[in-house]
């Protein structure tokens, strides 16, 4: 008897098939003498859609809510129904006589596989391949310690159940939302909070009053002093007067040097990556979304086999990685890696608690190199980017701590006290791993004491004043989220909840926040589609749709505490501690009240981006939205379902002023315009950049401009889209 295996995608499956020696191609299979290996194409069968539970539901009609079907469908998902089938012929061929799950090891990886037998009725045996990197070794040390398969129907249960309660509580707040206020509104137990996270910062930025502060300087035995007022022990002063008196006494006299600390000062590297710490670095540095992090990562771990599973929350490794160090090192230490990894793959490894900690290692351990042997040439640069990121972390958790001595003089003037710190570096440690300037410390923040190259002075040393300088500034409101700092936000909301409740926030900061770290780009990418969240340059701004939006939803639905609640709940049914119905019933219970609010809600909804320019299919008025990286108009009409993209942003500069340029996409030729008033059409660029040997050939305009097409093809509408289609909105 044979074993069929279903791994998660073709790349993985082609892999599985090559190391058990399954060579002969099949109809989406390989086999071989042991093994037939299969895939999904990511899920092949979801929950079924409303209306195939019963004909009422094709119209969206209040009267019909809340939808609450006694047994939850599956269905097989249209448009990799030809993958599904084919799967189904393999799990009931009579020289099958087991069944191994290679999804992906986590809880929807679970759930792909899971579906798929309960789809087609498959009552085989199971067992479970449980792996973090999809290398040879790998492999073949996960298929000889397979698992067996029901020990994961927790698992499986709390998957099936998070499933369940998102269409209920999506699928029924949705259409009470869009029947009751006669517009495409959605809602969600993530993506509302999260959306209440950015409108709150709005609010806090518009509330916002700066204050003007003080402070002074003084320059004396080549070291510039800081005032720091003597109650307070703040750099600064809210009263010009107090800071005007300091710069009257202290700039024409002698400053007494009063202490000289000198304190020794270790640091550690920072932790391995979990996805999340590594989406907001990328961010942050490259510019890439979390959406685009994780596909990159999703393409070094699946296709390049050069790092570890992607979606993880844990920044620490198991000690049974530990053995395994030296091998992933030499495989990394190659091209800038070289001389790095040398230094540390003959010493002896210290396994120690910062980054091995076998109680931190959830199902997946930290993002860290395999022992695949790493060609840089075949990655993109994108990807260059990402692996430099992670492999740089893990040889830095293998380097020393960075030494150095920290340096405080304190001093009197006049009676006014000042301060100057600096710092003599001993060892560098693990930062010899850096570029000089990747590890600058995070920006000086208002109201501390700038670091400088200090002379030596003893205490009780005078110096002359040479000259005294008064300083200004105001205090700045919170800064606007970008997608780095929101992805932070929805990893930890504890300071977003309304609530002061403490078994709230231990729930929170326990289940990893709004989201987990495999859906958390999807749902800011969702936001975006459907213009509640909209971007101007690196800034994260809220809508007016969707400021509306948050009066209409009921309280519940807004605050993080809800979704912290389900997540323990659902942790608690993977540990087998609660019933899947038990929860579920729960659910129901609050799909009900939901409704029942928005039925009776007494607010409204305004479009207040509807333009003068008609719909050319149905003649209603377009409204004019911002996508991610474009201008829209598209029309109101669900049903009608029209779009035209005004221009996109790019990646080109203006000549002039060196700012990015939008494209306009109208008339005969798509034309480039900056905000300076610079215009240019496609081909003058091309010509242009030809001329300047910027290495732009038409293949690369062609790719570009094919990517944006495909772009502005993606559904600009929620996950509910389809059932949308349905329901036709008035005017």
């Amino acid at each position: 008897m044979k074993s069929l295996v279903i791994a998660e995608k073709p790349s993985v499956g082609r892999d599985i098939a090559r190391v058990l020696g399954c060579s002969q191609k099949g109809n989406g299979s390989f086999e071989g003498k042991n093994y037939v290996v299969t895939w999904a194409l990511g899920h092949l069968v979801t929950l079924a859609d409303p209306e195939d539970y019963d004909k009422k539901y094709t119209k969206w009609e209040m009267n019909t809510l809340p939808m609450m079907p006694e047994h939850m469908k599956l269905v097989v998902i249209r448009q990799t129904a030809k993958q599904y089938q084919a799967v189904k012929t393999q799990l009931f061929r009579k020289d099958i006589g087991d069944v191994i799950i290679a999804t992906d090891a986590g809880r929807e990886g679970e759930l792909v596989a899971r579906w798929i037998l309960e789809k087609s009725q498959c009552h085989k045996p199971i067992r479970r391949l449980w792996i973090s990197s999809v290398t040879d070794k790998a492999i073949k040390e996960g298929f000889a310690a397979l698992r067996d398969g029901r020990s994961y129907d927790n698992l499986y249960r709390a998957a099936a159940a998070r499933a369940e309660a998102d269409w209920l509580v999506g699928m029924n707040g949705t259409r009470a939302l869009t029947c009751k206020y006669n517009a495409q509104l959605s809602c969600g137990r993530v993506q509302t909070p999260t959306l209440a996270m950015v409108a709150k910062r709005e609010e806090e930025i518009r509330s916002f009053q700066p204050r003007e502060y003080y402070g002074l300087t003084i320059q004396a035995g080549d070291v510039l002093w800081t005032w720091r007022e003597n109650k307070s022990k703040s750099f600064r002063a809210f009263h010009r007067e107090q800071v005007e008196k300091a710069a009257e006494k202290a700039g024409q006299g002698v400053l007494t040097v009063t202490a000289v600390t000198k304190k020794p000062s270790k640091k550690s590297a920072p932790g391995l990556y979990d996805l999340t710490t590594l989406q907001r670095e990328a961010n942050q540095r490259y510019g890439f979304s979390p959406k685009e992090t994780l596909n990159i990562m999703q393409r070094l771990y699946e296709n390049h086999k050069v790092l570890t599973y992607p979606r993880t929350d844990s920044r620490y490794i198991g000690s049974d990685i530990v053995p395994t160090i030296r091998e992933r090192l030499k495989a990394c230490g190659t091209g800038p890696y070289r001389k790095l990894a040398a230094a540390v793959v003959n010493r002896p490894i210290k396994a120690d608690r910062s980054f091995v900690d076998d109680r931190k290692v959830t199902d997946h351990h930290a993002i860290i190199p395999t022992e695949q042997f790493v060609q840089l040439e075949h990655m993109t640069s994108e990807e260059r980017k990402i692996y430099d990121m992670v492999v740089r972390r893990f040889l830095s958790v293998l380097y020393p701590p960075y030494e150095c001595e920290q340096v405080v003089f304190e001093g009197a003037a006049a009676g006014e006290s000042f301060v100057a710190r600096g710092s003599v570096v001993k060892a560098l440690g693990w930062k010899a791993v850096y570029e000089e300037s990747a590890w600058d410390e995070e920006e000086e923040q208002e109201n501390t004491l700038k670091e400088q190259r200090l002379p030596e002075h003893r205490e009780g040393e005078q110096l002359k004043v040479e000259r005294a300088e008064q300083t200004t500034g105001k205090t700045k409101p919170p800064a606007r989220f970008t997608e780095a700092t929101l992805l932070a936000a929805m990893e930890n909301p504890v300071k977003y909840m309304e609530s002061r409740d403490a078994k709230a926030a231990k729930t929170l900061g326990e289940t990893g926040g709004l989201g987990t770290v495999a859906t958390r780009a999807d749902i800011m990418e969702k936001l975006f589609h459907t213009f509640l969240l909209e971007k101007k340059g690196s800034e994260i701004h809220i809508t007016s749709k969707a400021k509306q939006l948050l009066e209409l939803v009921p309280e519940d639905l807004r605050k993080p505490e809800l979704t912290a609640g389900w997540e323990m709940k659902l942790s608690d049914i993977a540990k087998g501690k609660l019933r899947q119905d038990t929860f579920l019933k729960e659910i129901r219970s609050y799909t009900s009240q939901l409704v029942d609010e928005i039925k009776t809600g007494q607010g409204t909804f305004r479009h207040d981006n509807i333009t003068n320019k008609v719909c050319p299919q149905c003649g209603k008025r377009l409204l004019a939205v911002n996508g991610k990286n474009s201008k829209m108009l598209v029309c109101q009409d669900r049903e009608c379902g029209y779009r035209e993209t005004i221009s996109r942003t790019t990646n080109a500069r203006c000549p002039k002023c060196h700012k990015r340029m939008e494209m306009l996409v109208k008339g005969k030729e798509e034309t480039f315009v900056c905000a300076c008033g610079y215009k240019e059409k496609l081909s003058a660029f091309q010509n242009r950049r030809a001329k300047e040997g910027a290495g732009v050939n038409k293949r690369d305009v062609q790719k570009y401009m094919k990517q944006q097409q495909k772009e502005a093809s993606e559904p600009v509408n929620n996950a509910f889209a389809q059932a949308l289609a349905g329901f036709k909105l008035d005017e």
